[in-house]
């Protein structure tokens, strides 16, 4: 049945279905990095955060369990075949995570909350697409490329489950299945959070949407003809890409990432509609506005320098136990917070 229709095609499907479930886990789960850090910082809450972490560790557990059964090699993704660079990786986490702070939401957050209504985010969508495609092939790549050259450290292991595995001599998955499971209980360590059970639901649904991407690229990129890269979800260059799409299908035709954005717009829809939360939204005060602005401007240039955002790092490529992960997560979070502080009390009281 599937032979008939052109693979392009196809792994945009992959990415429309993935990336609905996370529109869906955005409006109906509350799913967002800000919400979480701002919560756990602000509110005394951790629920949220506990929520992204035990969807990476569901991701992972997922992933490996792909990779036991041979859908899915880990030396295939674009997390490990890139050079790692640990100072890329800090520097862009904490670009993105200060500037996720200033226009109040992520990539992926923003996308979610246009399928609300919200034109203020709906800039910084556009803003973010553009400065991620000026820092990744742009006017400004030269400078990514040589950063990233000069910093970058040899390594044999692209992974902490490689590593584990050749200390250990444990097979891959299984060293993979392990430290997800170890991710998904330091999240479930809570008693107050195993009682939310929506919380973990929906932590379940952003993994299930990470694995298919893994296992529909994986499986198009072994079986099909042509050349298809081995992703799942991320949404910073993913947004240039849509932009490419729908002004010239010719600049760039459908890919994994024009799916995914058009199933996170889709899915935040219905969940805003599911929910009565749909309602046009306005940018009324200029200073705001150029808050988002800049903050947009840093998340783009911030997420192509770390190799992924909120999702692309935080999740997507933590599924698979990529080195600079931990590292991207960690910086975004502590971008974040740098941020939060200086909006709600102001660097006088650093």
């Amino acid at each position: 049945m599937l032979d008939g229709i052109p693979e392009p095609v196809l792994v945009a499907l992959v990415g429309f279905v993935g990336g609905g479930l996370l529109g869906l886990a955005a409006r109906l789960g509350r799913f967002c990095t800000l919400g979480a850090i701002e919560d756990y910082l602000y509110q005394g809450s951790d629920t949220r955060l506990r929520m992204w972490v035990l969807a990476i560790g569901f991701a992972g557990l997922m992933a490996f369990m792909l990779v036991l059964a041979g859908a899915l090699d880990p030396n295939r993704t674009v997390y490990h075949l890139a050079p790692f660079s640990p100072l890329a990786h800090i520097l862009g986490g904490l670009l993105f995570g200060y500037g996720m702070a200033l226009a109040g939401n992520c990539g992926f957050g923003a996308l979610a909350r246009v399928g609300g209504g919200d034109l203020r985010s709906f800039v910084i969508v556009l803003v973010m697409g553009v400065s991620a495609y000026v820092m990744l092939s742009g006017p400004l790549a030269f400078l990514r490329v040589a950063f990233i050259d000069a910093t970058a450290i040899g390594t044999n292991a692209r992974g902490y489950a490689e590593i584990l595995s050749g200390v250990s001599g444990l097979p891959l998955a299984i060293c993979g299945l392990l430290l997800s499971a170890l991710v998904a209980a330091v999240a479930l360590g809570s008693r107050a959070f195993l009682a939310e059970r929506a919380a973990m639901l929906w932590a379940a649904v952003v993994a299930l949407a990470i694995a298919l991407g893994w296992a529909g690229t994986s499986y198009l990129a072994t079986q099909g003809f042509g050349a298809i890269a081995v992703e799942s979800h991320t949404f910073t260059a993913p947004l240039g890409e849509t932009m490419l799409y729908f002004m010239t299908s010719s600049g760039g035709g459908l890919s994994f990432g024009v799916g995914s954005v058009a199933g996170v717009w889709v899915g935040a829809f219905c969940g805003s509609l599911i929910k009565g939360h749909f309602r046009w939204e306005a940018c009324e005060d200029p200073r705001e506005l150029r808050r988002q602005f800049f903050g947009a401007v840093l998340m783009g240039f911030g997420a192509v320098l770390a190799m992924g955002c909120t999702i692309g790092q935080g999740i997507s490529a933590f599924s698979v136990m990529a080195l600079g992960a931990p590292l991207t997560f960690a910086a975004i979070f502590a971008g974040a917070a740098l941020g939060l502080r200086q909006l709600i009390e102001g660097f006088a009281r650093i």
